[in-house]
């Protein structure tokens, strides 16, 4: 009798969804973001999409065989990591250090606390924290799409010289790069750093929101490869919402907490404080609330654990912003509530099943 009682780790799924169907869910709701990272930014997004998902199946394979566990491949969380990972990535970082860092993902934020289910932090999420720490320059570094360069360098091909986009007029712009016969890359500020500078009192509220707000929206702007679009994630959180693969009380609270954070901030001071919008479309936010936030492994189990966990997420990514050295936050945030999860759920306990 007690061999048919089958205990676990999470994620507890209460219907009928695999783990496989989950993560291919996943998969074909971050496929408009993959389309939109690799027309913007070519052969780039194509590489770095490639190399971290074959450099987090890979040690998934040796850690299991190591570990003389069944080969755990077939349930697609290492390809999802992979793709969250690369999509959390700057366009023009070398393939060897985003390989690094996938394989830090799996062997040590995934394999070591025992794989899936066993995992305390968001793999991906690690896996970019520890790059952040090792490469500080190659994870700011910020190339622009294609369709404002097309004159993009082949993979593998130095810079010889860098020219930075600052926000001149297009025609100032486009003479620059005209004159630059040697140029091999041009750079440009995220819409987050603008963002920063206006609350540092640098650069004009009104002016930032008229050049950013339409990039935003589509992806033609410098970010990491799956930040840039706010439609192709939303696309894709849509199409998990009506799966139902997810709930929406995370995603819900996530935004909820980033758009009340930002129009306190808003209505003290419009001068100095951008648009809510600007927030919710720039960064990172929207591919949190719908892929990072949440996993089922690293969230709460119960629907008020939910909202605790995403408003924590949404005013933590604010005040990092904010008042922080970061111009984003959804990283550290994500990580840090991952680390209260389970006081969360002691606070919010489930309801045992045949229980009151």
């Amino acid at each position: 009798m007690l061999e048919k009682i089958r205990v676990s780790p999470g994620p507890h799924v209460s219907n009928s969804l695999s783990t496989k169907r989950v993560m291919l869910d996943v998969i074909i709701g971050l496929l408009p973001a993959m389309a939109v990272a690799c027309y913007f930014f070519r052969l780039k997004a194509v590489a770095v999409l490639g190399v971290c998902i074959i450099s987090c199946i890979i040690p998934e394979i040796i850690c299991n065989l190591i570990r003389k566990k069944k080969n755990s491949i077939g349930d697609l969380s290492a390809v999802v990591t992979g793709i969250i990972l690369a999509l959390s990535l700057p366009p023009a970082i070398p393939l060897w250090a985003a390989a690094i860092g996938s394989v830090f993902c799996i062997v040590i934020a995934k394999m070591v606390f025992g794989g899936l289910g066993s995992n305390v932090f968001n793999p991906a999420m690690v896996g970019r924290a520890f790059l952040v720490a090792c490469f500080g320059g190659l994870m700011t570094t910020w190339t622009v799409p294609a369709t404002i360069f097309p004159a993009m360098p082949e993979l593998g091909v130095p810079s010889s010289v860098v020219y930075e986009i600052t926000g001149l007029e297009p025609e100032a712009e486009a003479k620059k790069i005209a004159e630059a016969n040697a140029t091999m890359a041009i750079t440009q500020a995220t819409p987050l750093a603008y963002i920063k500078d206006a609350v540092k009192g640098k650069a004009s509220n009104e002016k930032i929101y008229e050049q950013q707000i339409k990039a935003m929206c589509l992806g033609e702007t410098a970010g990491c490869l799956g930040e840039t679009s706010m439609v192709a994630l939303l696309i894709g959180g849509v199409y998990l919402l009506i799966r139902k693969t997810i709930s929406c009380h995370i995603p819900a609270a996530v935004l909820l907490g980033v758009a009340g954070f930002a129009f306190v901030g808003y209505l003290i001071n419009a001068e100095r404080f951008v648009s809510p919008f600007l927030h919710l479309a720039g960064g990172g936010v929207m591919i949190c609330a719908f892929f990072i936030a949440t996993d089922p492994v690293t969230a709460p189990m119960t629907k008020k654990g939910m909202w605790v966990y995403g408003l924590g997420i949404g005013a933590l990514i604010m005040l990092i912003r904010t008042f922080g050295a970061y111009p984003e936050g959804v990283m550290f945030a994500v990580l840090l509530m991952n680390a209260l999860t389970p006081l969360i759920d002691r606070f919010f306990r489930p309801v045992p099943v045949g229980g009151k």
